[in-house]
Order: C-alpha cells, then sequence, then structure tokens
C-alpha cells in the first residue's frame, strides 16, 4: 500500500489513534501533516520521530471547532506541499459522563461544533482540493466515527454518539456527492480502544468496566484502528467509497 509522496492530513494527531494513523501513514510513504489543537509537544515529538525513520511530516496547530483555524490549517498544508491527497477527520471530543437530562445547551453545542460541524468544515476544504469538479487529482476521505453512533451510549454520552452518527450519515451523503469526481470517502467505527479518551471524559478506569461487553473480550489499540483507515485511504480500496468499517471486536 505504498503512497510515495502523497500528502496526508490528519486533524487530531498527535495523540490516540490519530498519532497511530500518522506513524503507519508515514511508513507507507505519506508525507504527513499533523494538525493540534493544544499539546504542541507531542506534535513536535511525533514529527521528529517520522523525520527519524526517514519520513516526512510537519505539525500545524488548530481547533476544528473554529472556522478560520481550519482554513488556515489547509492552507498551511497547501503553503508547505502545495497538494493534498488524503484527509483523516480524527479530531474530536467527548464530555463527561451523564444523561440526557442532566445535559445543557453549552456542553451540546461544543459536542456537535468540534465534532460535527469542524468535521464537515475539514472534509469541504479537503474536497475543494481533490476533486476534478475543483481541478484536483482525486484522493480519499475517513472519518473517524464511533461504535457509539449505533450503540447509543445511553447513561453515558448520547450526545457524542449522536455526533458520531451525524458523522456516519454524513460519510454516506458526501461519498455520493463526489463519486463522479475522483473523491472517495469513508468511516471507520472504532469500538473500545486503549487511548486518553476515556480519562478526558472523567472515567480513567472504562475500559476495564466494560472489556467484558466486548465479543472478543478486549480492548482495540489504536495501531488496529489505523491499519483500516490506511487500507481505506488507499488504492486497494479504490471501489470502496460511502463505506463504514466496525474496528469494535465484535461489539
Amino acid at each position: 500500500m505504498s503512497a510515495q509522496g502523497k500528502v496526508l492530513l490528519v486533524t487530531g494527531g498527535s495523540r490516540g489513534i490519530g498519532a497511530a494513523i500518522c506513524r503507519l501513514a508515514a511508513k507507507a510513504g505519506y508525507v504527513v501533516a499533523i494538525n493540534y489543537a493544544s499539546n504542541e509537544a507531542a506534535a513536535n515529538a511525533l514529527v521528529a520521530e517520522i523525520k527519524a525513520g526517514g519520513g516526512e511530516a510537519i505539525a500545524i496547530k488548530g481547533d476544528v471547532g473554529n472556522e478560520a483555524d481550519v482554513l488556515g490549517m489547509f492552507a498551511a498544508v497547501d503553503a508547505a506541499f502545495g497538494r493534498l491527497d488524503a484527509f483523516v477527520n480524527n479530531a474530536g471530543v467527548v464530555d463527561i459522563k451523564a444523561r440526557v437530562d442532566q445535559m445543557d445547551a453549552a456542553r451540546l453545542e461544543r459536542m456537535m461544533r468540534i465534532n460535527v460541524i469542524g468535521s464537515i468544515l475539514c472534509a469541504g476544504e479537503a474536497v475543494k482540493r481533490m476533486s476534478s469538479l475543483h481541478g484536483g487529482a482525486g484522493g480519499a476521505i475517513v472519518n473517524i466515527s464511533s461504535a457509539a453512533a449505533t450503540l447509543g451510549s445511553p447513561g453515558e454520552y448520547v450526545d457524542y454518539a449522536a455526533a458520531k452518527g451525524a458523522i456516519d450519515t454524513f460519510t454516506i451523503g458526501l461519498a455520493k456527492e463526489v463519486a463522479t469526481e475522483g473523491v472517495r470517502v469513508n468511516a471507520v467505527r472504532p469500538g473500545i480502544i486503549d487511548t486518553e479518551i476515556h480519562a478526558s471524559g472523567g472515567q480513567p478506569d472504562r475500559i476495564a468496566a466494560i472489556r467484558g461487553m466486548v465479543p472478543m473480550k478486549r480492548e482495540g489499540q489504536a495501531e488496529e484502528v489505523a491499519h483500516a483507515v490506511i487500507w481505506l485511504l488507499s488504492d486497494e480500496a479504490s471501489y470502496t467509497t460511502g463505506s463504514i468499517l466496525n474496528v469494535s471486536g465484535g461489539r
């Protein structure tokens, strides 16, 4: 699945699943643009790691929940490389465990602004650079959804599940919209993955608590999600668009 010289932008690429995608992409030959919102040290460390392995990478600061930052992020890729061949909508947030009747508008606005609006804006900018309608040479987009989109996450994060459900629908619609323009759009639904997102939602022990609910009786690793993403970006998936791939241990 060599992608020698192709340019990939990954939002939220400094940690967790995003970082695993960046590492694997670099090994496959991609030039990697690593977006981060605040953790500059982690992003720079990943850039250094990729360069030490013979790859090429840059770090780009930007909050996907801010339209000006989204535009600036893509402009930075234009300035650095002059092209964009692949894009991964990975950046996202959860919140503390809560029932719907405990959620306020501020929480919901943040959840949708970053997880849904930001993802749609980013994909739109990617299409502007890839689509033959805009003079592009084609490309591939992968959106990171979640098993929560089908499970609903009752008593925990129904708002997050709803946001990821929106990403599933968006993936299907955008895939059909640009299918004749050389752009493929797919999604991956990770299940319980060993990353920092659980701690950021106030549940550092969440994996241990629900591991038994997974048919495979274990959590997944970020690299297992990354392999699915890199395949969907690759020419090996040339006839795959509008698909949503579960990487969830059967859950």
